[in-house]
């Protein structure tokens, strides 16, 4: 049985007391181990990336981006290993997996652009020859702290634009799927990124908790549930440093009576039962605004995922996975109990999936659950399984109110045919991210993704401009060269232009 390590250095650091075994959630048998990195590990990696950092922010943007552009060739061209990866610890269809993958990608592409990016702003005789102008400066050592769900595409959220920034990182990845994430980071070395620019560390709350008190670390990335995010934000600010912590979700969809309705079942399904329900941006509620719009949706949905295909990543035709452990499989089962508990109607029952050759798999089946109301547990709290539940209301008002009241801001669409509906929705609702039509609003690339109240903890979001502006801190600098033998006196008065 082979054993996952550390990156420090540029070199694979195995030396461990403490391992963990990592699971093929398919099977529901024991893959590999990880080790899991002590106080003095995660201490060896954050020396690594400060004595790195000198030499590399002051290495010039266009020599970075050129790292980053080998970095995306050599993404591309492993791309089939880094998905069996993603697949044979995660679980994750090769489809979706590639899915993954390319987004992270994307974000490498925008990491190649930081020439630009980073250019500062100029003002020319701002005084009496005096110039102004600022600059976009990296801020040390940063740190990031991803989740199992996307084990490429969110490191890649942080780690490729701040390097590109200037900054070393260490990379604290999930250590249920930890394989492709340090496959990828040899892949950065591979690529001609210094020793000790990125450093992975694998391991549970005593490593997260040195990067949250460690002074050298600068800033922390976080992604994950709301209640550790909170943990995240409230501990690195305590320590000074500059956090964001994207936290979980409950994602709302609007059915209008005018919708397409075969186009919203069909963008419905994707949403919610995709990569098994496991995203911060699954589509976990369905809000059917009138009785008609709910009775359709429901009979076209029921129809529709009895084709649905649930099974291992290795074969493309199935729609989804397992999902990742089977204490998470029993809480999934434990929240369709307390729908049926609470009065809700399961129309469809994921719970006694059926997976030749797969008996022992983590699998949860598609679920439909109709007659969901606000005061159930189900409802008010994040599933992160392949359960999508209907709400009834009678108005938009009520749609819009009813999302409005959730403690999560993350996601939300309306499907409709009527442009003003659709106007006031996305001008209005108190959601970070917002489809028209659109299923999963993932910001592209350049743009940012994050999420409004208890979904994210901090005031900047992940990757593009935000990303630029939270891996940077801005300087100013106003300079003078008098003219010789010119000597003003002194002044006393606050410098103004009149």
């Amino acid at each position: 049985m082979s054993n996952i390590g550390h990156l420090i250095n540029g070199e694979i650091v195995t030396d461990s007391t403490r391992y963990q075994d990592i699971f093929n959630p398919a099977t529901g048998t024991i893959s590999k181990q990880v080790a899991l990195a002590s106080k003095e590990t995660v201490e060896e990696a954050i020396t690594a990336a400060q004595a790195a950092y000198p030499e590399w922010r002051n290495t010039p943007a266009i020599k970075r981006a050129r790292i980053m552009f080998k970095f995306k060739e050599l993404l591309e061209a492993n791309a089939n290993h880094i998905c069996k990866l993603i697949g044979e610890e995660h679980g994750k269809i090769s489809h979706d997996a590639a899915g993954e993958l390319q987004r992270g990608i994307e974000n490498v592409e925008y990491a190649c652009g930081i020439p630009e990016l980073l250019k500062g702003e100029y003002s020319k005789n701002v005084g009496p020859s005096i110039d102004s102008w600022s600059e976009l400066q990296p801020l040390g050592v940063v740190a990031g702290i991803t989740p199992f769900n996307f084990p490429a595409m969110v490191p890649m959220w942080m780690f490729p634009l701040a390097i590109a920034c200037g900054n070393t990182f260490v990379l604290k990845p999930s250590e249920r799927d930890p394989s492709s994430t340090l496959y990828i980071a040899q892949l950065l070395q591979e690529a001609g990124l210094p020793d000790g620019v990125m450093n992975v560390v694998n391991g549970d709350k005593e490593a997260v908790d040195v990067l949250l008190s460690d002074q050298r670390i600068k800033a922390v990335s976080f992604v994950g549930s709301t209640p550790i995010a909170e943990y995240i934000y409230s501990t690195a600010n305590a320590n000074g440093k500059r956090c964001q912590a994207l936290g979980g979700a409950k994602n709302h969809a609007i059915i209008m009576p005018d919708a397409d309705m075969d186009n919203a079942v069909n963008q419905l399904l994707g949403a919610a039962f995709g990569s098994s329900g496991e995203r911060c941006m699954a589509l976990s509620v369905a809000v059917a605004v009138g009785n008609e719009a709910g009775d359709a949706l429901v009979a076209k949905m029921s129809e529709a995922m009895k084709d649905l295909k649930v099974g291992a990543f290795s074969d493309s035709s199935n729609d989804f996975g397992p999902v990742i452990t089977r204490q998470h499989q029993q809480k999934v089962f434990g929240f369709i109990d307390s729908a049926e508990k609470d009065g809700a109607t399961i129309v469809v029952d994921g719970r006694a999936p059926e997976i030749a050759g797969y008996e022992n798999g983590f699998f949860v089946g598609a679920t439909l659950i109709d007659g969901v109301t606000q005061t159930m547990q189900s409802y008010q709290q994040e599933i992160f399984g392949p359960v999508l539940q209907v709400v009834r209301v009678n108005t938009m008002e009520e749609a819009m109110q009813l999302i409005d009241d959730h403690e999560y801001g993350n996601g939300t669409c309306i499907f409709t045919r009527d442009g003003e509906a659709a106007r006031y929705f996305s001008d209005h609702i108190q959601v970070g991210m917002v489809g028209i039509n659109i299923p999963l609003p993932v910001p592209v690339a350049y743009h940012s993704f994050g999420g409004w109240k208890r979904s994210l903890f901090g005031d900047l979001h992940a990757y593009g401009p935000d990303g630029v502006r939270f891996y940077t801190k801005r300087k100013t600098i106003t300079q003078r060269w008098p003219s010789a033998g010119v000597r003003e006196g002194a002044s006393f008065s606050m410098p103004t232009m009149k």
